[in-house]
C-alpha cells in the first residue's frame, strides 16, 4: 500500500471527527511515513509496520470519543463514546447491543418519570391551594414541593448512574480491546530452519 492509499483511507475513517484533530493525526502519520522513508524503507512497508489504516481509524476515533466524554460529560459526548467504542468491532455487539439498549431504555424510562414527578409536584404547588387539597393549603405547598425535591433527588442519581454506565462502558471496551488486540493483529510466522 502506498502512502497516498493509506492517508487516503485514514482520513476517510476519521470523517466525522472535529477537523482540527483529524488533521492533526493525519499529520502525525504523514511524519511515520517521512521518517521511515528517510530511515531507507519504503512506503509499503511503512504502512504495512503502521497496520490496516481502516482499523487504527476506528481506534482513533473511539479514543477520541472516549476523550471527549472525559473532559465535557455530556449527553452528545456520552452518545459519540458509545458509537465510537461499539464501532471498534471489538465487543461483540450481537451480544452487547441487546443489554445496552434494555439499560438505556431503561433509563430513558427513569428520566421520563423523574420529569412527571417533577411537573406533577410543580401543578401541586400552583393548583393545590385552589383547589381544595386535604390538609390545606400549607400541605399543598408541602406536598408539591416534596415532589419536586424528590424528583431532583432522582434525576441527580440517574445522571450519577448515567455517567457510571458510560464509564464502565468505556472501561470495558478498552480492557476488550487491549485482550483482543494481539489475536486480531496479523501474525507472521518465521522460519529458523532446521527444527531439530
Amino acid at each position: 500500500m502506498t502512502r497516498a492509499e493509506f492517508l487516503s483511507r485514514l482520513k476517510q475513517g476519521l470523517v466525522g471527527l472535529p477537523m482540527s484533530t483529524a488533521a492533526e493525526i493525519v499529520s502525525d502519520y504523514e511524519t511515520h511515513f517521512d521518517d521511515g522513508v528517510a530511515a531507507g524503507r519504503t512506503e509499503a512497508e511503512v504502512a504495512a509496520a503502521l497496520g490496516n489504516p481502516d482499523r487504527l481509524a476506528r481506534e482513533l476515533r473511539a479514543e477520541a470519543g472516549a476523550q471527549r466524554w472525559h473532559q465535557e460529560k455530556n449527553p452528545s459526548a456520552a452518545a459519540a463514546a458509545v458509537f465510537a467504542v461499539l464501532g471498534l468491532g471489538a465487543i461483540d455487539i450481537l451480544i452487547l447491543l441487546p443489554i445496552l439498549m434494555g439499560v438505556v431504555g431503561t433509563l430513558f424510562g427513569f428520566f421520563i418519570a423523574v420529569i412527571a414527578l417533577f411537573i406533577t409536584g410543580g401543578a401541586l404547588m400552583v393548583a393545590g391551594p385552589f383547589t381544595g387539597f386535604p390538609g390545606g393549603v400549607a400541605a399543598a405547598l408541602l406536598g408539591g414541593l416534596g415532589l419536586m425535591a424528590g424528583a431532583a433527588a432522582a434525576g441527580a442519581l440517574l445522571a450519577i448512574l448515567t455517567i457510571w454506565l458510560v464509564n464502565g462502558l468505556i472501561w470495558f471496551a478498552r480492557l476488550h480491546y487491549r485482550l483482543l488486540k494481539p489475536a486480531l493483529e496479523p501474525q507472521s510466522t518465521v522460519f529458523t530452519g532446521d527444527p531439530a
